[in-house]
């Protein structure tokens, strides 16, 4: 089994510990590289008790399954759970349905608010559209992560509220990949939610590649679903652009 560490930290301490890697401990002939073997992922949010951990592993280990990563975090004077593991399995030995049951019932076992099992090479893709804004580093990455199979999922649409020439490196890489491109002016007295809400209606989740707009309480709970935000911006307290001037001027 890999390296499982359990922090209880402030918030700068975590945002550290999140950058660091963990790498597996290899056993004897590499099980991770065996051609009949899998990789999943498993993310799960609960309570925090005694004994998740060993429970997690041993849900893992008893279906002959290894783990080669494993992040946990607990935030500190917050009875909170976070984790996420990464691990190889025998789809014979643990059938996909099996997973599912077997995950579900530590779900229940700990109350859990949040847990989501993923095998990328035998689950559907994932359904995402993109926001972004005028700078292009953000959005090239994910569309470059995409095109060589490190982010795997569908992408919909981009969305933006910076109007691209059609000329542009991003404009021709989206029609070469028959991704639309959706320009949406917005001024401070509207955002366009509505139109956005339309876009995106059929996803499963939504990535801000550096989008400069703060999307409104109203659009997340009719939205309903996960908003994954890329840029260095530290929500929900330091909103907007210059997120470190804020944190100096706020005394941190």
């Amino acid at each position: 089994m890999a390296l499982t560490r359990r922090v209880s930290s402030s918030f700068p301490q975590f945002v550290g510990f999140a950058k660091r890697s963990f790498k597996s401990y290899k056993l004897p002939g590499d099980p991770s590289s065996s051609p009949s073997l899998f990789h999943g992922i498993h993310v799960f949010h609960c309570p925090d008790e005694v004994g998740i951990v060993a429970k997690l592993s041993e849900c893992i280990a008893s279906r002959g399954g290894n783990i080669l990563e494993a992040d946990v975090f607990v935030p500190e004077k917050k009875n909170v759970f976070y984790s996420r593991s990464e691990f190889v399995f025998d789809p014979v030995k643990w059938p996909r349905e099996q997973m599912d049951e077997d995950f579900l019932k530590l779900s229940k076992l700990f109350s859990a608010k949040r847990s989501v099992v993923r095998v990328p090479d035998l689950d559907p893709k994932y359904k995402i559209a993109i926001l972004a804004s005028k700078q292009d580093h953000c959005l090239v990455d994910l569309l470059y992560s995409w095109q060589e199979g490190r982010l795997p999922v569908d992408i919909t649409s981009v969305i933006s509220n910076h109007n691209r020439g059609p000329n542009t490196h991003v404009m021709r890489f989206l029609e070469r990949n028959n991704i639309p491109y959706h320009y949406l002016h917005t001024t401070e007295e509207n955002k366009r939610e509505g139109e956005i809400l339309e876009l995106v209606l059929n996803t499963d989740f939504l990535l801000l590649a550096r989008y400069m707009q703060i999307l409104s309480g109203y659009f997340l709970r009719t939205y309903g679903k996960d908003v994954i935000n890329i840029h260095h911006g530290l929500l929900p307290s330091f909103k907007g652009g210059n997120p470190s001037k804020q944190i100096m001027l706020a005394g941190f």
